[in-house]
């Protein structure tokens, strides 16, 4: 592809605790670690796949949905089929730990990451 300077590698998610937060993110969707140290963990679906990180980040602010003097900073669209598999998604990501946000649309739903980062379900 003429123009691409090369490919995607990572999301990289500051978080006090990288371990634990690729934990829960290992959890909801089914992925694998493809690095683990101290302070830098990453997961993806496979070897050599596009990557989401989690990077220590001891003084990290963390958001406050929808407060803008706390940004979002990012998140993640998590697809799922339909608003039925929303619905029989969501005790499992509340069980996983994180809680849902206000606000959502008629093909989303808002959560907050045990760290406090928004992600959404979307369908």
């Amino acid at each position: 592809m003429e123009g691409m300077i090369r490919r995607w590698h990572a999301l990289v998610i500051d978080c006090p605790d990288p371990s634990g937060l690729a934990d829960f993110y290992q959890e909801l969707l089914g992925y694998q670690r493809v690095k683990d140290e101290e302070d830098w963990v990453a997961i993806a679906d496979g070897p050599n796949r596009p990557a989401i990180a989690f990077q220590r980040a001891p003084d990290l602010r963390p958001p406050r949905w929808p407060d803008p003097e706390h940004p979002q900073q990012q998140h993640v669209d998590i697809k799922v089929d339909d608003v039925d598999a929303a619905d029989a998604a969501e005790p499992r990501v509340l069980a996983l730990g994180a809680r849902r946000l206000p606000g959502e649309g008629k093909e989303f739903r808002v959560y907050a990451d045990p760290v406090g980062h928004p992600f959404c379900l979307v369908w």
